[in-house]
């Protein structure tokens, strides 16, 4: 890559709106089930080139006729962008074969380098791969990992946007291999279908954007849906209609929109407030530990629930406030962590779910509690017990993590241990 990077549209709202978009230059990865839109996706990031008069590198299984109806299905008139060479469709088989000779590995990494091959013939701006999934089944993930990573780089050094679409993992196996390729993008977008139980049939569900490098804006999730002639979009509330009375009292139905459009793309509803810092209410804390939970079930990717207890008397007597506690926690977290004060607890989602982290965490609450005299900062220290839960594959829903964090206070003891216990 060259130059400073700039965001670019990437047709997906969730992504546009709270992002400001992609990175050129970017890699980025789309993982969700079957008929959950995940190739009208790579559409709309498709026709987002073509507006700009960008030329898109499409690789797709479907039968060309297929694909013409999915694009026309979002008002995309594709056939046109090819007679104008801006949408370039490369159809590839799917290397079953391959999986029936004695070394599956050496023919996929041929696959992986095709790719770098046709790429670079054609020198795209952006380019979507829809599936990769039967492109990377190697049973070395060390070998998936480096040829991924050096295919990658091909791309990224041409300044080239790429999006590849991944099918949802159906065994633990399939999650280590997605969680290779995860790792080493610049950030994930994960489906959730839903179903209508009226019907039955599929409407939308819940997508979440998760970075890896940038977009520091960090992780988001919001209903969507799959609407005709339009594609994947946020789900949007219809604005009621206003009675007399509230016309009189100033209703705005844009405001009321704009309202309804804050509360779903961007939930971040004040709870307790402590100058700069805010902090989550429990249910939108437990929404975004099940989002977290999906993620793990799907890619492997761990995560673990910190639990900060402050004594009642501490705060009585004036050793630590629960402000004081807070902000101290605050300062500790990065902008990817979310925080939920419940009474006297403070609990912190921590995306990096490993002991080194949990650590680290613990030595920056210590260095930021509002004391550097040794007696009173030790008085802090014990004032303070902590509990920790990494999700696992036994765990399904946030319950499952809550109910052990906010146990009966006849329970707790037999789990909290005093912070400085964990201070290296």
């Amino acid at each position: 890559m060259s130059g400073i990077l700039k965001l670019i549209q990437s047709g997906f709202s969730l992504i546009d709106q709270n992002w400001g978009g992609i990175y050129r230059g970017g890699s980025y990865v789309l993982i969700g089930p079957r008929k959950s839109g995940r190739t009208l996706i790579g559409l709309q990031f498709a026709m987002e080139a073509a507006k700009a008069n960008e030329v898109c590198l499409y690789f797709t299984n479907m039968r060309p006729k297929d694909l013409m109806i999915q694009a026309a299905s979002i008002n995309f008139d594709i056939q046109s962008y090819m007679n104008q060479n801006l949408i370039i469709v490369v159809r590839v088989a799917p290397p079953d074969e391959v999986y029936q000779t004695h070394d599956p590995d050496r023919y996929l990494v041929e696959y992986l380098n095709d790719i770098d091959t046709v790429v670079s013939h054609y020198r795209p701006s952006r380019i979507v791969f829809d599936e990769l999934t039967p492109y990377i089944g190697f049973n070395n993930l060390m070998l998936l990992r480096e040829s991924f990573v050096q295919t990658l780089e091909s791309i990224e050094d041409r300044d080239i946007t790429s999006l590849f679409i991944l099918g949802e993992p159906a065994t633990q196996r399939a999650q280590e291999i997605v969680d290779t390729i995860t790792n080493e993008v610049t950030g994930l977008i994960y489906l959730k279908k839903s179903v209508n139980l009226m019907d039955g049939k599929f409407h939308g569900g819940i997508a979440t954007i998760i970075p890896n490098v940038g977009h520091t804006e960090g992780q988001f999730a919001a209903e969507y849906i799959v609407e005709p002639f339009k594609g994947v979009t946020i789900r949007v509330p219809e604005p009621k209609q206003p009675s007399k009375e509230e016309t009189m009292n100033g209703y705005s139905p844009m405001k009321e929109a704009e309202k309804k459009i804050d509360e779903i793309v961007k939930p971040t509803p004040k709870t307790e407030n402590f100058g700069e810092a805010i902090s989550y209410n429990k249910n939108d804390f437990m929404l975004i530990l099940n989002n977290q939970i999906a993620l793990y079930k799907s890619t492997g990717k761990k995560f673990q629930v910190i639990s900060f207890k402050l004594d009642p008397v501490a705060e009585v007597t004036r050793v630590l406030t629960r402000e004081e506690l807070f902000n101290a926690i605050k300062a500790a977290t990065t902008k990817k962590e979310k925080v939920c004060i419940l009474e006297n607890k403070i609990l912190v989602l921590q995306l990096r779910g490993n002991a080194e982290s949990l650590i680290e965490m613990m030595n920056n609450v210590a260095k930021n509690l509002p004391s550097n005299d040794p007696n009173k900062l030790k008085q802090m220290l014990e004032a303070v017990s902590v509990h920790f839960k990494e999700v696992n594959e036994g765990i399904d829903k946030a319950e499952d993590i809550m109910e052990e964090l906010l146990l009966d206070k006849a329970d707790e003891n037999s789990f909290y241990l005093p912070l400085n216990k964990y201070l290296g």
